[in-house]
């Protein structure tokens, strides 16, 4: 049977946080109180992502899957807000993959590369919840110039990401594993080592060990997004992040200053950006007269007074 790792922690009873003060009145007979234990995650027999089992009796996978479980299970103030973005981000990054056709498990793989931080910028200049490269963004349709990153930008980036996806499914013959490897260490290397190793799949690949890891970080992450009170996670649906309502306005011209566009929308410049990551400039030139779709945010969804707060996923929260 399943167990939550939350019923497995012994709280520090009073005594033992007095230990210090009481150990030297302790006679040598007396036992230590014990300290709250640590349980290892249990690991079920198989995992499946993108409808693609992995049998996790092959030693191999088991220790390379307990190893990223253990992991996010432990590291908790990263999977905490990872879960409580997901309330907010996945609605729309599902919406965006199920329009392209893509399954749902690579919101997955968007939690692994960004935590869910639409404006994650790595040393490497990778930015967005899909970490895309400047290179990579334009040549999968993403502007990105000193006024507009679409990188930035939730939808447009999603698109995007599910090009790349398709491409590499094409490429693979269907292997979702390979395709999750290639958005890690690049299509072209993946491609030559499954043909110079004589392997189907990446899973079996010898790769570099952040790409090798990488595969079944997204397995570990889905494991614990389906539920996050099995590894210990408890939450009230009102500490998830609510998604927010807003207005589209389509800007197809230059804005002088975003700032005052923002206020004659009833919002401040602030909470523009904050919408609208895709926007780094405080104007937009806008020469070629391209529509931009600007999210505006409801008056009273940007206080958790008078928000709504759905669940996305009443897994959750606490039952």
């Amino acid at each position: 049977m399943t167990h939550s790792l939350l019923q497995y922690i012994r709280p520090l009873t009073a005594a033992a946080l007095m230990l210090p003060m009481a150990c030297c009145h302790m006679s040598a007979s007396e036992p230590v109180p014990p300290a709250a234990q640590v349980v290892s995650p249990e690991i079920p027999d198989t995992v499946t992502i993108c409808g693609t089992p992995v049998d996790l009796d092959y030693a191999d996978y088991y220790e390379r899957f307990d190893r990223e479980l253990t992991s996010l299970a432990f590291t908790h103030s990263t999977t905490m807000l990872i879960i409580k973005r997901a309330n907010r981000y996945f609605p729309r990054l599902v919406a965006e993959l199920r329009r392209n056709g893509i399954p749902d498990d690579l919101l997955y793989l968007a939690c692994v590369e960004s935590s869910l931080n639409p404006r994650a910028v790595s040393g490497a200049k990778a930015a967005g919840i899909w970490q895309f490269m400047p290179a990579t963004a334009k040549e999968f349709g993403l502007e990105v110039s000193d006024e507009v990153d679409e990188r930035l930008d939730i939808e447009k980036s999603t698109a995007a990401a599910a090009r790349y996806f398709k491409r590499g499914l094409s490429r693979y013959g269907g292997d979702w594993p390979s395709v999750m490897a290639s958005y890690n260490a690049g299509m072209a290397r993946v491609g030559t080592q499954l043909e110079r190793q004589g392997e189907e799949s990446a899973l079996d690949l010898q790769l570099p060990d952040e790409t090798m890891r990488y595969i079944f970080r997204i397995l570990a992450m889905k494991a614990v997004l389906e539920d996050p009170a099995k590894y210990g996670f408890a939450l009230n649906a009102d500490q998830l992040y609510h998604p927010r309502e807003v207005t589209i306005e389509e800007v197809s011209g230059p804005v002088e200053s975003w700032a005052d566009w923002a206020r004659d929308h009833g919002i401040n410049y602030r909470i523009l950006r904050d919408e609208n990551p895709w926007i780094t400039a405080p104007k937009l030139t806008n020469k070629n007269g391209k529509t931009y779709k600007v999210r505006v945010p409801v008056k009273e969804t940007l206080r958790r007074s008078t928000a709504s707060h759905p669940v996305y996923n009443s897994a959750w929260t606490r039952k």
